[in-house]
């Protein structure tokens, strides 16, 4: 790499010093925030900046803009593929001669666009970016392969080919790191979601193309129209009404395309929305909900978006087609008497449909009734064979059955009503209004066809307004059940008040502070509830080993919860290293203060083994990650369990593969608390499922390697 490239990157990028100014230029100039709030910048701290501090002012700095970072892991293998593709994001140069950091707006297969210091917008080649990026790996070994490609008499011409296919074999495992990536909060206004997403755009193309197509159906009509009432055929006019036949079928492909994309595109929004929704919830909201209420939301999440979006395009369509006969009318035979009397029908359309959405939503909480009583009775059925009469078995499953069954008739009915009345009865009005016309007032026979094609019209609008209402009903009466979390992907935790705490600052205190400092503490659940906690004074120093013994429902493990910030006192004071609970944040002070919780309210997931260990850390991880998991799981007596088992560290776990016993799953968590590289552990009943000996090289493991320890155990 030669110095023009140092030079040129240098006046493309941005320093440390100004890395604040450069993360909220690129907001702005990607969408993402019309505001600007005020961020802390990294010039104060005077040692070296990796990249775990950045990822730490990274994350605070999102969270006063309202947006999320991700901070990636550049392979070099995949560096010129990931690069083409990244923006907005940050990239760290670290190989000139001070930190900068390159603020990637977006690119393509050939340039990067980046915004300079001077907040301009300026291109780069993708080949310039890459080769500064992967100089530090590949300058140490340019000069050798060089010397080998010369001594193995390699042509001159084919020698840069070689040498790079060399380069990717002997660096393809190399990460190059430095990288994050920001984008819009999942929580943040859906509609700005949308628009960012370009979906608007596609909405229009397929109004347009739906516009058009009927424009060019009433064009084919008055065509062979005009052949018809003047009485002779002309092969002019015959080919115009076939262009117009064959113009239909590019529309209705590039309509059918665009459909396609947009479901993909809201199906990728809305899913992420709703589970960053899931995530923000309280536990006393799903606490008391059983299996079947949940398998139902899971069901009716999954078909909401297939119903809205097949039944809201339907429904527009239909309304857009209804407009355009109503102006087909409006020139017709009598034109202001078919138009009201559309107007009427439609109105009785509307009332019909509201009436159908009321019996919908009373069958519907009758087989969400029915399928959440299915569900518990399958979880609990070995405890009904052995304690309940087995006369009385199917009772309530017969009175549900009964009422499901009653209920479907009445919607049966209405539905045979809708969907054989609103269409074919609007053609008998509508032909009942001109037959009125042509005797009152006989008129041409082109008006009397015009009025009779918008009947047909409007008719068949009818009929695709139904099919389509019908899909918006079931929407409707999904969103109630579904609504809630939604909307609460939009709760505000008060992690904009989070402030970037530079590591020099932790390293000071941590010399004469308590690691963690609770004051006046008062928790209760419920507004008018008794308090569980009160006047609640602790403290622990670094390298403490503290025990906390009581009975069941002292309010252990409401502590424990409140210190680890999973609960929020209602009054009191919580400081981590003399700092403020509200000056680090709710997720810095996670990140800083880990809970086992009990046996109960901790989870194994369905992935691999080292996914379920290595939560909260970097993902993918790197060696010396699944080298520490390694050692812990051993100390904590888990290598058997990991030479039985098949993969490894890469076996999947969990409810659908390899089965964990009771004491396996509890020293995981162990595992899981500790490689979380915490200030304070704190283990709630950890240890209760262990034997004796498994037991004594847990504890033994925790006290060698927590920082500070505070176990939650019954007397």
């Amino acid at each position: 790499m030669d110095n023009k490239k140092y030079i040129d990157l240098t006046t493309y990028s941005w320093p440390a010093s100004k890395l604040n100014e450069a993360v909220l230029t690129l907001a702005k100039k990607a969408g993402f925030l019309s505001n600007q709030p005020d961020i802390m910048t990294l010039s104060g701290y005077e040692g070296s900046v990796d990249d775990e501090i950045i990822n730490q002012w990274m994350t605070i700095a999102a969270q006063k803009m309202g947006i999320e970072t991700e901070s990636v892991e550049l392979s070099y293998a995949e560096l010129e593929q990931r690069v083409r593709q990244i923006g907005p994001a940050l990239i760290r140069v670290s190989n000139l001669d001070n930190l900068h950091f390159l603020a990637v707006l977006k690119g393509n297969n050939k340039w990067i666009n980046v915004i300079t210091p001077n907040y301009r917008v300026r291109r780069i080649s993708l080949i310039q970016l890459r080769d500064v990026l992967a100089y530090e790996l590949e300058a140490p070994l340019i000069e050798p392969i060089q010397t080998l490609l010369t001594d193995a008499g390699v042509p001159e011409r084919r020698q840069i080919a070689t040498k790079n296919a060399i380069l990717r074999e002997q660096l393809s495992t190399a990460h190059i790191g430095g990288c994050w990536l920001l984008r819009l909060s999942p929580g943040d206004d859906f509609l700005k979601q949308l628009f960012h997403a370009r979906l608007p755009r596609y909405l229009l193309i397929i109004l347009g193309t739906s516009l058009a197509g009927q424009l060019f159906m009433l064009l084919e009509w008055w065509v062979i129209g005009r052949s018809i009432l003047e009485g002779h055929f002309e092969w002019a006019w015959m080919s115009a009404w076939a262009l117009l036949l064959f113009t239909a079928i590019p529309l209705q492909l590039l309509s059918t395309w665009i459909e396609s994309l947009l479901s993909l595109g809201l199906a990728s929004l809305f899913k992420q929305r709703m589970l960053y929704g899931v995530l923000q919830l309280k536990p006393e909201e799903i606490r008391h909900q059983g299996s079947g209420q949940f398998l139902s939301l899971v069901m009716e999440a999954e078909s909401l978006e297939s119903l809205a979006l097949g039944g809201g395009l339907t429904a527009i369509v239909a309304v857009l087609s209804l407009f355009i006969a109503v102006g087909v009318l409006a020139i017709g035979a009598e034109g202001w008497l078919q138009v009201f009397l559309l107007l009427g029908w439609m109105a009785f359309t509307g009332w019909i449909c509201w009436y159908y959405y009321i019996k919908e939503n009373e069958w519907v909480t009758i087989y969400r009734e029915m399928t959440n009583d299915l569900v518990e009775r399958m979880v609990g059925h070995r405890t009904r064979l052995a304690q309940e009469d087995p006369s009385h078995w199917h009772d309530e499953e017969d009175e549900f059955l009964n009422r499901y069954l009653q209920q479907s008739e009445k919607i049966d009915r209405i539905n045979i009503i809708i969907q054989a009345v609103i269409g074919r009865g609007w053609m008998i009005v509508g032909l009942i209004g001109v037959a009125y016309t042509f005797i009152v007032a006989p008129v041409a026979s082109a008006t009397l066809a015009i009025s009779v094609g918008g009947i047909l019209l409007a008719s068949q609008a009818l009929s695709q307004f139904v099919a389509g209402i019908s899909s918006f009903t079931s929407v409707m009466i999904t969103w109630k059940q579904v609504g809630p979390l939604f909307q609460a992907a939009t709760r505000d935790q008060d992690k904009k008040s989070a402030k970037f705490i530079l590591p020099k600052i932790i390293d000071r205190k941590q010399a004469h502070e308590p690691v963690l400092t609770a004051k006046n503490l008062m928790f209760r659940y419920q507004e008018n509830a008794a308090p569980i906690l009160q006047s609640c004074h602790l403290k622990i120093q670094k390298g403490e080993r503290l025990l906390l013994e009581g009975p069941s429902g002292g309010g252990k493990s409401t502590l424990s919860a409140l210190l680890a910030g999973l609960r929020i006192p209602e009054s009191g004071e919580l400081k981590l290293w003399g700092i403020d609970q509200k000056i680090i944040g709710i997720e810095g002070w996670r990140q800083r203060i880990v809970t086992a919780p009990q046996f109960h309210e901790n989870h194994v997931l369905s992935e691999t083994f080292s996914f379920n260990l290595l939560m909260g850390r970097r993902w993918p991880p790197l060696q010396k990650d699944l080298e520490e998991a390694d050692a812990i799981c051993r100390e904590l007596g888990l290598g058997n369990l990991i030479e039985r088992m098949p993969a490894g560290f890469q076996q999947m776990v969990g409810e659908s593969g390899w089965q964990l016993s009771h004491g396996e799953r509890s020293r995981l968590y162990i595992a899981r608390a500790i490689l979380q590289q915490a200030d304070l552990i704190i283990l709630d009943e950890s240890f209760a499922a262990l034997d004796p000996e498994n037991l004594k090289r847990a504890l033994q493991c925790v006290l060698r390697r927590a920082p500070a320890l505070l176990v939650i155990a019954h007397p």
